[in-house]
């Protein structure tokens, strides 16, 4: 009885593992959110961010997880945001530093202005896990929604990635 049971949960285990790395979550739809939220650490996430802002698909970003040395006049230079752009609508997160606290700052900014569903902007291999844990710290009172900027992953990233998405949603039973 141990070794099936031990059988099955190994074979769960790789089941997931092959979904997760080959069902990739996608870019989402042409649709209006109150805010975006992106934390920082992959290609293309800002630039993402930036894009569907100027397109009013949302009034204001977030920008969880900025380097403590960047300055927003640089952040700004370097993401090619204008002055007015970056006044009214970019907040730029400078406390935390993983996942877990982004979306902690992210349900605190969301909470703070009131807004009641966002476009969650991440990598398509981090999205799920980063949504997970701004669904917990928003405490299921904003409409998330998932846009993935597709990537390129290594086996190695989408494993680690993986394992921690299985650790989060077991935690999650304890919480």
């Amino acid at each position: 009885m141990v070794r099936r049971s031990a059988a099955v949960v190994a074979l769960l285990w790789a089941l997931g593992f092959v979904w997760f790395a080959i069902v990739l979550p996608q870019p989402a739809a042409d649709t209006q959110t109150d805010a975006i939220v992106v934390p920082t650490g992959g290609g293309g996430r800002i630039d993402r961010g930036l894009e569907l802002l100027r397109e009013d698909k949302a009034q204001a970003m977030f920008v969880a997880g900025v380097d403590r040395e960047v300055r927003p006049p640089e952040f700004a230079e370097g993401f090619g945001v204008e002055e007015a752009l970056m006044e009214c609508c970019v907040t730029l997160d400078f406390v935390s530093v993983d996942t877990k606290s982004n979306a902690r700052e992210a349900a605190k900014w969301l909470e703070e202005k009131e807004f009641r569903s966002v476009r969650l902007v991440t990598s398509d291999w981090h999205i799920r896990r980063t949504a997970l844990d701004l669904e917990r710290a928003t405490g299921g009172k904003v409409v998330i929604l998932e846009d993935a900027v597709p990537t390129d992953p290594t086996f190695g990233m989408l494993f680690l990635e993986y394992h921690k998405l299985l650790a989060r949603r077991l935690a999650g039973l304890w919480e």
